[in-house]
């Protein structure tokens, strides 16, 4: 049996600076979910970062205030406390591989080079982790890949992460329930194209 989620972890940069860029796009989705469930983050220095616990879903938010290459300090921290095991967390993430709008939904596997996820897994000791993936896509030049991520996306990009992002709250019932196949499908599949208008 799949082990229900206990802590949903939303990665990004912490200060004002990164709050619009597309690094940050886990910061957007966790603070989105505790709209929708009632929550409120605080600070919470033994835990590296902000918390906000659901008390009607029993879920526990976390938005690291490390810097991203060190996210797996706030994760291990809480994890810790709690006795959360790495199957209980869900890691929301920017994802260069994926188009804006688009998500992917996963359970272990690669990282994909991604620090945040890198220094996760380094603390945890494992892969096995659920993460969903938010597109932001892919500058095209791995030079620029630093520069990219860092900068907010363009207006048509934003709107397309925005949808994503609905779509992925929509699902988050099914998450909660531990209902990972039909969240996946939910999740995964390619958004509708526009309708054009006929002349």
């Amino acid at each position: 049996m799949s082990s229900p989620l206990r802590l949903i972890v939303g990665l990004g940069n912490p200060g004002a600076e990164y709050s619009e860029t597309r690094h940050n796009a886990g910061f957007w989705f966790c603070e989105r979910l505790a709209g929708e469930l009632g929550a409120s983050f605080a600070k919470e220095s033994r835990y590296h970062g902000w918390t906000a616990n659901a008390r009607s879903s029993g879920h526990w938010l976390l938005m690291p205030a490390t810097f991203m290459n060190d996210s797996g300090r706030a994760v291990q921290a809480l994890a810790h406390f709690y006795r959360i095991a790495p199957a209980e967390i869900l890691v929301v993430h920017d994802e260069l591989d994926i188009p804006p709008g688009q998500l992917r939904l996963k359970f272990g596997g690669g990282l994909g080079g991604h620090n945040g996820l890198k220094s996760i897994s380094a603390h945890l000791g494992t892969n096995d982790y659920w993460r969903l993936r938010v597109g932001i896509g892919h500058p095209g030049e791995r030079n620029d890949v630093v520069n990219y991520v860092l900068k907010p996306p363009r207006r048509e990009e934003m709107e397309e992460i925005d949808k994503a992002l609905d779509r992925a709250l929509l699902a988050w019932p099914l998450l909660a329930k531990a209902e990972y196949n039909a969240a996946t499908q939910k999740i995964n599949a390619k958004p509708a194209a526009p309708r054009k208008e006929e002349s």
